[in-house]
């Protein structure tokens, strides 16, 4: 399975550019999958439904299907956050996974960087980042994209996976 990221720090446009990767690489003919870190706790499921109270109920995983998704719950219950290698065993397979956050897991990444955040990059010190989007110019030894800019960001993706061909 061929993996990219998108990483930075927070309000740095990664979400945007993952919409818009994804947006992008889809209407070439590829097959996408994402996997989304989150910092903080978050709860797909609502309070009074029935899958949320099969979970507070105590159950250690809850599949929720309907004939248009499929939501799959486990509740971790003190367990250790899973690793980014054991949640991409359990997607099918599919042409390319777009990983945003995870800055710290050995994948090749885009950084997105903006400066009014003020946040310093990252690029520097990560050779694990093969280019950053931003949306100021930068001189470094990798190449820097206009964070708005998907088409080369998305053909830069594709060829260093080695799927440009295959998205003609």
């Amino acid at each position: 399975m061929r993996l990219y990221g998108v990483t930075g720090w927070k309000n740095a446009g990664k979400t945007g550019l993952m919409e818009r990767l994804v947006t992008e690489i889809t209407g070439r003919g590829l097959t996408v999958s994402t996997v989304k870190h989150a910092h903080h706790s978050f709860d797909v499921d609502h309070p009074g439904k029935d899958s949320y109270r099969h979970r507070q109920a105590g159950a250690s995983e809850v599949i929720l299907s309907s004939r248009n998704r499929v939501a799959h719950m486990i509740e971790l219950r003190g367990s250790g956050e899973p690793m980014l290698e054991d949640l991409l065993a359990r997607l099918a397979p599919v042409d390319l996974v777009l990983v945003e956050g995870y800055k710290r897991d050995r994948h090749p990444k885009v950084e997105a960087h903006r400066a009014e955040t003020g946040n310093p990059l990252i690029a520097p010190e990560d050779p694990t980042i093969r280019a950053v989007a931003s949306d100021t110019p930068l001189a470094l030894d990798r190449p820097v994209f206009d964070l708005n800019d998907t088409v080369a960001i998305a053909d830069f993706i594709l060829a260093e996976v080695g799927l440009m061909q295959a998205a003609e």
